[in-house]
């Protein structure tokens, strides 16, 4: 992750372990995403918190490559990691929990959204997205389970706001279904095709607004920082807040809340990645 107040905002689960998993299914959700589902025993010693819970999922390179990482992931380790070579080292990427379900067809299932950017076809598109794109029921990947970034203080009430790209959906819908009932606020979300538009669950009192970008091919994030800034010119200042998706996006939300009154404390912002600049 790229920038962030995580410090200050971060709630850790009780234990953290890797965890072995494996295909269970894959299904492509609309135009620009593609979700794949996860089981295995080891998936019943996962707790599900709920709101933006992340975890580190490790992608194998080559058969039982995965055998060599590490059980936990300190500095040290991390460090022991990045010692592997390339040919051999699993890729290691940041996900949210997209969906948890302790009783799915053979057991816990754990949903992982992906965002399908460029072209598997032609070489263009990452290594997770073209993970997703041809993974098979049965192959193993680990993960590393940790916590949540963002949960509405209950000392804290009134309106929460909440903005993010296609890439902050998951993490976005979570903590939308873990609002309680009663509370109020807005949610935006930008998406790079209107086929992309999903139903989410949601509080009554939080309005959800899909921001489709004019070009698809645009750098994500000014056309949903654009919309929650010019809605919220007449609405009251949020009272917890939470935007992550683009780096700039994270940063031009947060100066913004700050700018209007909002508390430091009560926004919660990530830069998932950083868009490459133009010279």
């Amino acid at each position: 992750m790229a920038r962030t107040n995580a410090a200050q905002t971060r709630v850790k689960p009780d234990k953290s372990e890797l965890l072995t998993l494996h295909v269970v299914r894959r299904r492509r959700l609309s135009p620009s995403f593609a979700r794949v589902t996860l089981g295995g025993p080891d998936l019943a010693r996962f707790t599900q918190m709920g709101w933006d819970q992340w975890f580190r999922l490790f992608l194998p390179v080559a058969e039982g490559t995965l055998a060599r990482l590490p059980n936990r992931l300190d500095t040290f380790a991390y460090m022991r990691y990045l010692a592997i070579a390339k040919t051999e080292r699993p890729v290691l990427r940041n996900y949210s929990v997209a969906g948890y379900r302790a009783d799915g067809e053979s057991g816990p299932e754990l949903d992982v959204d992906f965002v399908l950017h460029g072209s598997t076809a032609d070489g263009t598109a990452g290594p997770a997205a073209t993970w997703a794109e041809r993974c098979d029921p049965g192959d193993a990947v680990a993960i590393l389970d940790e916590g949540v970034l963002f949960a509405l203080p209950e000392d804290r009430p009134g309106p929460v706001s909440l903005v993010g790209d296609e890439t902050a959906l998951p993490a976005l819908a979570g903590i939308l279904a873990s609002l309680p009932p009663d509370a109020t606020g807005s949610a935006f979300v930008e998406v790079p095709d209107a086929a992309d538009v999903r139903a989410l669950e949601a509080p009554a009192g939080v309005e959800v607004r899909w921001v489709v970008r004019p070009d698809p091919h645009a750098t994500p994030g000014y056309a949903v920082l654009t919309a929650a800034i010019d809605a919220g010119a007449s609405s009251v200042p949020p009272a917890s807040a939470w935007v992550a998706g683009e780096q700039s996006l994270a940063a031009a939300m947060r100066r913004h809340w700050v700018r209007i009154g909002v508390d430091k404390r009560a926004i919660s912002f990530t830069g998932y990645w950083r868009a490459p600049r133009s010279h």
